[in-house]
């Protein structure tokens, strides 16, 4: 007895071991940021082991499995409280028809694969972005945006939410996760972002997306959404599983830090329109903040201030001579997402830290 006990623990240690990233797996990621960092990370994740659709139910075994051996649903699942109902692994639970909650499980696209082109290797199956899902739910969240709700049209057993978008910078239909799991899914949103950097050409996009990367409102969110939901134990976990399986890794579980390093700046001002000459200071913004245009601007100019719950901000400016100067001495300390209208072009996007 003692014997069979010894290798179980020696097998379940050599699988904690092996399911690492291995030894200098991020080396050519080193010192770089903004798309050179992106790009580093592209091919360091890129050609994984493509899975079919059909193996997806057995992979979720390992990788989305709670401590209580039912299936992990984030549609469903009510950290530190009881679910509203649970499923489990070969035992019929997988879809099938269903009518309401709690009748079956599928596979769910966070990225939806209307996004990308359909049943489209090696994007429909891979499993960083996919997660067993309530069917019904799944269906309600159909391929909208991720956002923020705040008059819900539908709201799940467990608080996930449908209605129009709350945040600024895009006002229609979105759905909502519930808050312990927001993290999880943005962070799914990147990786796509890099996993397929200018590989994307072909792909529809949506109104959350270019191609694979976000667009400028939705980039803004998902930052937030990672900075308010760390990485947990849960993403961890899975990060390895998956490695075992795929032979890549999300690299903004192991390296949170990516997410600013490639996006954003040690200041914490992103400017979120990258074809735009525009400078942003003083980095973080004091008693003021400047927005200084390279090129001419003609016509009428609208500044509007948000905090991090999408509530407009009462903010005064002044432009002249390619300059907008925001007050922002009333201001609380931190994040705001500052949106510039002009007659000339489609909204700036650009997130500040006071």
């Amino acid at each position: 007895m003692r014997i069979s006990i010894f290798l179980i623990l020696v097998l379940i240690l050599h699988f904690h071991v092996t399911a690492q990233p291995p030894q200098g797996y991020y080396n050519e990621a080193a010192g770089l940021t903004g798309t050179d960092l992106q790009e580093a990370l592209h091919e360091i994740i890129k050609d994984h082991q493509v899975q079919t659709y059909g193996s997806l139910y057995d992979h979720f075994e390992s990788t989305d499995r709670k401590p209580n051996l039912s299936v992990w649903d984030m549609y469903s699942d009510v950290p530190g409280g009881t679910p509203p109902y649970s499923f489990y692994y070969n035992s019929g639970d997988e879809c099938g028809n269903y009518n309401g909650e709690g009748q079956c499980y599928n596979r769910e696209h966070s990225f939806p694969q209307s996004w990308f082109g359909g049943s489209v290797l090696p994007m429909h199956t891979d499993l960083f972005h996919l997660y067993p899902t309530d069917g019904y739910v799944n269906n309600r969240r159909s391929n909208y945006p991720f956002g923020e709700v705040s008059n819900a049209t539908w709201t799940s057993q467990n608080g996930s939410k449908v209605g129009n978008n709350a945040s600024p910078g895009y006002n229609g239909l979105v759905f909502e996760p519930i808050d312990a799991y927001k993290g999880d899914f943005a962070r799914s949103c990147f990786y796509m972002s890099v996993r397929y950097y200018e590989q994307d050409n072909s792909w529809p996009g949506s109104n959350m997306t270019n191609g694979s990367q976000l667009k400028p409102w939705a980039l803004a969110l998902m930052m937030e959404w990672h900075e308010n939901d760390p990485v947990s134990a849960k993403e961890t976990s899975r990060n390895n599983a998956i490695y075992t399986i795929q032979e890549n890794r999300n690299p903004f579980i192991d390296h949170p830090e990516y997410i600013e390093a490639i996006w954003g700046d040690p200041s914490g001002i992103i400017a979120q329109d990258k074809n735009t000459t525009l400078s942003v200071y003083p980095i973080p913004v004091v008693d003021y903040c400047q927005f200084v245009f390279s090129y001419p601007i003609e016509g009428n100019i609208s500044v509007d201030v948000y905090n991090q719950l999408g509530q407009q901000i009462n903010s005064t400016y002044s432009f002249a001579e390619g300059t907008i100067t925001l007050e922002t001495a009333n201001l609380p300390k931190g994040f705001y997402l500052v949106t510039i209208g002009l007659d000339s072009q489609s909204p700036l996007f650009v997130k500040i830290l006071k």
